[in-house]
């Protein structure tokens, strides 16, 4: 990275600002290469995360901010904090008191809100996991799977009468509502709600491939077909899965 600063035109005109989109990136190729259990990938996009990291703080040290060996005591500090129950005399029984400890501990830290440390840019629904999750910590959870259910049928009862209303406002809201509900029911079954969405929409993808395959095989277009006919293909490409 030295030598790239110093000899590359384009490296050199990186800042923090124009290398926080390509971050942004990264991350979500990061997170294709977990989706896919893609480990050759997973091995790629992390040392192109670790390229990303060791270029800031170089920028950082150029700007006389901080150092790379200073981020990396940094965290070392926080885990080293955060974890009293590995490095000094606190006990705790499972995972759940090792959050809760860790959720006291950054209020102690100077954090205003539990809340805090939620990015404002997250995706809506990992967002919501986040916040979730937070909220966890100091007791503020259903006591049972029961209880979520019955908060996600009510919820979409709502929406039901909110769409009979027709106000637009109130459907958005009852929606979003709806997806929260849906996100916490999600973490009570253990499931990742951003991951399995994701999951769907890579089976929609491959089986409307399939899909326009077929038609293609068929000599037809999906513009020429009704919906009976694209439907008999998609019961088609489902049909030839489970075989």
């Amino acid at each position: 990275m030295d030598e790239l600063r110093e000899q590359c035109p384009w490296d050199k005109k990186q800042t923090i600002q124009t290398l926080r989109q390509q971050t942004i990136e990264e991350v979500y190729e990061l997170t294709d290469a977990i989706t896919d259990e893609n480990w050759q990938g997973l091995k790629e996009e992390l040392g192109d995360m670790l390229l990303h990291i060791v270029f800031y703080s170089k920028i950082g040290a150029e700007q006389n901010q901080f150092t790379f060996d200073e981020v990396i005591e940094g965290v070392c500090n926080k885990l080293v904090a955060r974890h009293p129950h590995i490095y000094s005399n606190v006990n705790v029984e499972d995972e759940e008191q090792v959050k809760q400890n860790w959720e006291k501990i950054k209020l102690k830290e100077g954090k205003k809100s539990v809340l805090s440390g939620v990015p404002k840019s997250l995706p809506a629904i990992t967002k919501a996991i986040r916040l979730q999750e937070k909220t966890k910590q100091v007791g503020f959870e259903w006591d049972h799977l029961g209880q979520v259910k019955e908060k996600v049928d009510e919820e979409i009862a709502e929406l039901y009468e909110a769409v009979a209303s027709g106000d637009e406002k109130h459907i958005q809201e009852e929606f979003g509502d709806v997806l929260f509900a849906l996100v916490n029911y999600a973490r009570f079954i253990n499931v990742d709600p951003e991951n399995a969405l994701e999951l769907t929409n890579k089976k929609f993808i491959k089986r409307f491939h399939q899909m326009e395959a077929m038609a293609e095989a068929q000599g037809k277009i999906l513009y020429d077909m009704d919906l009976g006919e694209m439907d008999a293909l998609w019961n088609e490409v489902k049909k030839e899965e489970r075989s």
